[in-house]
């Protein structure tokens, strides 16, 4: 018999500081473009009659301690609960013995706009002031509170779907971010005024196109679409200085890869070489970042394991601390 620490997601909530995440995520980054992890890209099995998809994401962070599997599901139909669900075991990295076992939506909602905020720090404009969030689900709401905290933002604007949808995440994250937030009509009119637009959706069609996009500006994507054409369009990819987590995991097929760089390279409008830097060889300073502040910057996140396995140990870390969570023999 061994004992496992469960902590419920409003646990883990608790536990989650989104700098200390955004530094710890920096690390993981630097740690996987230097070859000192181990993580396989994400697998997953599709359930084709609800357009989902259950994925496996497991990895070994050295320098976090952490050994850990994550399951995710992601139903992007869902209405009356989150799209992305999800759960994480953390494993003794000395003898493989599973640890704890924690809800694992706010990790990859925080962790995801940890990676977005991390890049925006290291290739948005020093002058960027307005930031425009596009989407309302849990990832722009986690996006807004992240990315907010990199730039001394004047603005935030958010736009989705519907304009009521727009308002509810303008009147939950007001308050928690030091820049006054309001909502905007449509996509468009907020990428046209924005300096950082950070996209969140689940559109299988373009909300970040390149005629909209004003010169400097920083793009992050974190929306994933397996059969459209993703939330960036394809001129955006070609024109953009662009820039991801991991080279082999971001242009592998999906579920594993980015649909909107998968297309491009089948499309023959870029090649894997147009990708001119991971985030970690940015972080480690071993590639270039933004040339002059005219060029404008794509991240696009695919989501990574070792992220997860950052955020899962300053869960556990805190928890232990803090004597959070319910201990139950296995």
């Amino acid at each position: 018999m061994s004992r496992m620490l469960v902590l419920s997601r409003a646990d883990v909530a608790s536990l989650l500081d989104l700098d200390a995440l955004r530094r710890a995520v920096a690390g993981a980054m630097a740690d996987l473009s230097a070859g000192r992890v181990s993580m396989p890209n994400r697998v997953a099995a599709f359930v084709a009659e609800h357009d989902g998809f259950l994925g496996a994401m497991p990895a070994y962070l050295p320098s976090s301690n952490a050994l850990t599997a994550k399951l995710v599901s992601l139903f992007p139909r869902n209405r009356d609960r989150p799209t992305h669900q999800a759960v994480l075991v953390a494993f003794d990295v000395q003898n493989g013995t599973p640890l704890a076992l924690m809800d694992a939506a706010e990790i990859t909602a925080a962790r995801t706009a940890a990676g977005s905020a991390l890049s925006a720090e290291l290739l948005a404009r020093e002058d960027a002031r307005v930031l425009a969030i596009l989407g309302t689900g849990v990832q722009a709401r986690t996006h807004a509170k992240a990315v907010a905290r990199v730039r001394p933002f004047e603005r935030v604007l958010v736009a989705g779907r519907g304009r009521s949808k727009a308002e509810a995440v303008v009147a939950e994250v007001r308050g928690e971010i030091p820049a006054p937030v309001e909502a905007v009509d449509t996509f468009e009119e907020a990428v046209r005024a924005a300096d950082v637009v950070s996209a969140a959706t689940h559109s299988d069609e373009p909300v970040v196109r390149w005629k909209w996009l004003r010169p400097g500006t920083h793009v992050t994507s974190v929306g994933f679409n397996s059969e459209g054409l993703g939330e960036v369009d394809a001129e955006t990819v070609a024109n953009a200085a662009l820039f991801v987590e991991s080279r082999d995991s971001a242009l592998a097929q999906p579920p594993a890869g980015a649909v909107e760089l998968t297309r491009a390279i089948a499309d023959g409008l870029i090649d894997a070489g147009h990708v001119r830097a991971e985030i970690g060889e940015l972080v480690s300073g071993t590639r270039p970042g933004r040339s002059n502040d005219d060029e404008v910057t794509l991240y696009k996140s695919v989501g990574v394991a070792v992220q997860d396995a950052a955020a899962a140990a300053i869960v556990l870390e805190a928890a232990r601390a803090s004597a959070v969570g319910t201990d139950v023999e296995i």
